[in-house]
């Protein structure tokens, strides 16, 4: 059954990657961007440029009536964050009370179905001999993360209350053609040759592709049995950084230059540089358990680790 999909940060990397699948299972998507002419082919485009969402419900056009919202859109994480004298005031402007300004208009012009995409981070950074469950209790450590758990339970109530279907999708690092920032980082210095110190490094992190996450997400939009659940989504193999690294040199087709550097000494340089999260997230194990999504939806990810990887090299070769 063909239904109207509205995505907000539909130009996005995730964004442009969902629309592309909706719309290839006969979809009709409609792309809530804060720049016109920024969406995949196809997709009708709705400008919306007023910060944190306010007033979408006064300018929701009347024709742009949606089966489902795909909530993309997001302050998203950075490392250091220097634009705002209140980080967390900032993040929850957006990422809570945006989140909750979408889901009621949503629901007010006929939506049934919310797919909250919100972040591992809402749970925590590390996983600590054992991969994270949707049951584990959450200790987010930063404001990106405080603010998507808090947007979490406020549209978990909101669904609650307003019987509006909400599903929570928490991926891990996401990666993939057009991927940005420090997976970016790390296969620009891969196919540079660029000595790296990460030969060592044996904990092991979840990842996903970004054709599996999409997978997921049109199958939360559509599953009657999505409704109200929280599911951890990855490619369901973990590699170590140092893994990585070296299947990411063999399909760019250079040789890994990897030192094994004792992770001790790893972590006394962040220390000493000031930048011991950086290399926390390196060094550090953070798994996630998907097999929720598995059981309840009886959803696998239909592409490989290998598969993923292949896809990110090819596109980084012919565009770089």
């Amino acid at each position: 059954m063909t239904q109207r999909v509205l995505i907000t940060g539909a130009n996005g990397f995730v964004g442009q990657a969902v629309s592309r699948a909706l719309l290839q299972r006969g979809d009709s998507v409609i792309g809530l961007v804060r720049r016109a002419q920024t969406t995949v082919e196809g997709v009708h485009e709705w400008r919306f440029d007023a910060n944190d969402f306010e007033g979408i419900h006064e300018r929701w056009p009347v024709a742009t009536r949606c089966d489902a919202v795909i909530h993309l859109a997001a302050r998203v994480h950075m490392m250091r964050e220097t634009t705002t004298a209140d980080p967390l005031a900032a993040y929850r402007a957006t990422n809570v009370t945006g989140a909750l300004r979408v889901a009621a208009a949503a629901h007010r012009a006929g939506a049934r179905r919310f797919v909250f995409v919100s972040s591992i981070k809402a749970v925590g950074e590390s996983s600590a001999g054992r991969p994270l469950t949707e049951a584990d209790e959450p200790a987010p450590t930063d404001p990106y993360g405080i603010s998507k758990l808090e947007a979490e339970r406020a549209l978990t109530q909101y669904g609650h209350e307003s019987g509006l279907e909400i599903v929570i999708v928490r991926p891990p690092l996401v990666y993939g053609p057009g991927v940005r920032a420090n997976f970016l980082q790390l296969m620009s210095a891969i196919a540079k040759g660029v000595p790296l110190p990460l030969g060592s490094i044996a904990a092991r992190r979840s990842l996903v592709f970004v054709d599996n996450l999409v997978d997921a997400l049109v199958h939360c939009t559509t599953d009657p049995r999505a409704a109200g659940e929280t599911f951890h989504v990855t490619d369901g193999r973990d590699l170590s950084v140092s893994e990585l690294a070296r299947a990411l040199a063999t399909q760019l087709h250079v040789p890994a230059r990897l030192i094994p550097v004792p992770v001790g000494l790893l972590s006394l340089a962040g220390r000493l540089t000031g930048r011991s999260a950086q290399v926390d997230r390196l060094i550090g194990e953070l798994r996630l358990d998907s097999s929720h999504i598995r059981e309840r939806l009886g959803w696998y990810p239909p592409h490989t680790v290998e598969h993923g990887l292949l896809e990110t090299a090819a596109w980084y070769r012919s565009t770089h």
